[in-house]
């Protein structure tokens, strides 16, 4: 069998049987790499973080993050649970640690390892801008975004191999596939695909601050912060996420939606 028949027949394969199923939108997705070897690994790299870093302890703020983080935690499981996904988080080892850091930035690995740095607290202000933060942190994880990523970084690897070998008697066609392959699939393909992430995480993350009872319009404000936060962002074609007005705009479509996705779970006020 030729390798351009080979590499065919993979590229049906993975489609066939590396797929999951996203829970918060129903949706085939691609899972390359099982959670089953992801998890051991991002909990590895966690433990290593924290170890190359000052965690904060003890303190108002480092006990706001473990205070909100077990509220969207139980509203995921809430969510999950009656949505028939019960026993979805079983291999979740949740922590919410606070860090010293000057950077704007959280983040939450696969199976529920969260960082918040202080460099984000002066612009979440208070305990529901933490919340907004925290929602989208954790709806990556929940929608096995950092899955997907691989997955699609390992396609992109595929497509390059398939191009070389079909151009492989053709040296100035591969040449010119070669310089352009590169660009072409992070533009038209992969910052996309990371922009739709980014998007899929702030819908989710309203829904889950909502059912934790915050007020999804705080994350509003918070974005709106965040762009007065500083520098000149690339164009939104050029970048992994979408622009703060796209996210704003999104966000004040969709506060409605999540509050009445709340109330189903018996939530009937939110804090701001």
């Amino acid at each position: 069998m030729s390798y351009k028949k080979t590499l065919s027949l993979l590229v049906v394969l993975v489609f066939a049987v590396a797929c999951s199923t996203n829970p918060f939108t129903g949706k085939k997705t691609l899972a390359l790499v099982p959670n089953s070897q992801i998890l051991p690994m991002a909990f590895q790299q966690y433990d290593q973080f924290l170890k190359e870093h000052k965690v904060i302890n003890n303190t108002p703020d480092a006990r706001m993050i473990k205070n909100v983080g077990q509220k969207i935690a139980r509203a995921s499981e809430r969510y999950l649970t009656a949505n028939g996904y019960a026993g979805y988080l079983k291999n979740y080892r949740w922590e919410y640690n606070l860090v010293q850091d000057d950077a704007v930035n959280a983040w939450c690995m696969p199976g529920g390892k969260i960082v918040f740095y202080t460099g984000i607290l002066p612009v979440t202000q208070n305990e529901a801008g933490v919340a907004a933060v925290m929602g989208h942190e954790v709806a990556h994880a929940l929608a096995n975004h950092g899955q997907q990523r691989m997955s699609a970084a390992q396609l992109q690897q595929l497509g390059a191999v398939a191009g070389n070998l079909a151009l492989a008697k053709d040296p100035e066609n591969q040449q010119l596939f070669n310089q352009y392959y590169g660009v072409g699939t992070q533009v038209g393909v992969m910052l996309p695909f990371s922009r739709s992430n980014e998007t899929e995480a702030d819908k989710i993350g309203l829904t889950l601050m909502a059912i934790a009872g915050y007020d999804p319009m705080v994350a509003a404000d918070l974005w709106q912060r965040m762009k007065q936060q500083g520098g000149g962002a690339p164009p939104e074609f050029l970048s992994t996420h979408p622009s703060s007005d796209t996210r704003i705009r999104n966000i004040k479509s969709w506060a409605a939606s999540a509050k009445a996705e709340a109330r189903k779970y018996g939530v009937t006020s939110f804090q701001k």
